[in-house]
């Protein structure tokens, strides 16, 4: 995608390699594809580590798979944050909750009790989730989040993505539910935005789901042969290496390994 130039505009570092939402046909069948392999291998689901290693084998990325940072999946320097949902009406669902991580105003403010002043401790938490978007964008930019709202049952897929960006903290205001759960509002429109629990300190963010969301819904393939797999990829018994004791294993790994 082309970008203007401007004479102020900061430098992207990464390439931006297909405009936001509009994920290419390929890359929707190369999806397709590894979620047929990944329910032919016998998985029942798909759950966010598998859906990064698809979503980066389909755009031809890299994994990162680490649990700190928003950066999931990595290519040409742009980034994505990937995370999958369940639902039983991908096509139909127009929210989505998303786990962004633990924000801990304890740890990263000295706010030993949050709740002494609640606009405090919630300004505090968006003050974490900002500041993990600035050490992202340091690395990576464009960065996006792309979330894989599925029905493993159906196989049924909806695809959103949207720009990780930071969070005006004087946008919103923050109060205790019954649950002692704190819920972050946006003032303009009083709409529910956020969701951070003192216990575990974990921070879910709302998101409406764009009627142009990707939609794909994927045929259920036969789940393949134990025997015959075995058979195709050449295993024999001597893939399995008994180990009993470290010296015996030092001995057996020397000369399976180098001496062969």
């Amino acid at each position: 995608m082309q970008y203007p130039k401007l004479r102020d505009s900061k430098k992207r570092t990464g390439k931006d390699h297909y405009p936001l939402g509009d994920i290419p046909n390929s890359v929707i069948k190369d999806i397709g594809k590894w979620v047929a392999y990944s329910f032919a291998v016998g998985k029942s689901d798909i759950n966010g580590a598998d859906w990064g290693d698809i979503f980066a084998n389909a755009i031809e990325g890299d994994h990162l798979n680490s649990p700190l940072g928003l950066a999931d999946v990595v290519k040409d320097g742009m980034a994505w944050s990937v995370k999958s949902v369940k639902q039983n009406k991908p096509f139909e669902c127009n929210k989505i909750r998303i786990i962004s991580g633990r924000c801990s105003p304890d740890y990263s403010y000295g706010i030993n009790d949050p709740h002494i002043d609640i606009e405090a401790t919630g300004r505090a938490v968006l003050g974490i989730w900002n500041e993990r978007v600035n050490i992202a964008k340091d690395h990576y930019e464009p960065l996006r989040s792309s979330t894989l709202i599925r029905n493993p049952n159906a196989l049924e897929f909806c695809i959103y993505e949207h720009e990780i960006h930071r969070f005006n903290t004087k946008d919103y205001k923050w109060e205790v539910n019954k649950n002692g759960n704190f819920n972050g509002y946006r003032i303009s429109d009083d709409k529910h935005v956020f969701t951070w629990q003192p216990h575990g300190a974990q921070f879910t963010i709302i998101y409406d789901v764009p009627i142009s969301s990707t939609k794909f819904k994927v045929k259920r393939p036969p789940i393949l042969d134990f025997a015959k797999t075995l058979d195709q990829i050449g295993f024999d018994d001597s893939w399995v290496l008994m180990i009993r004791g470290l010296q015996y294993w030092s001995k057996v790994y020397n000369s399976h390994f180098f001496n062969t």
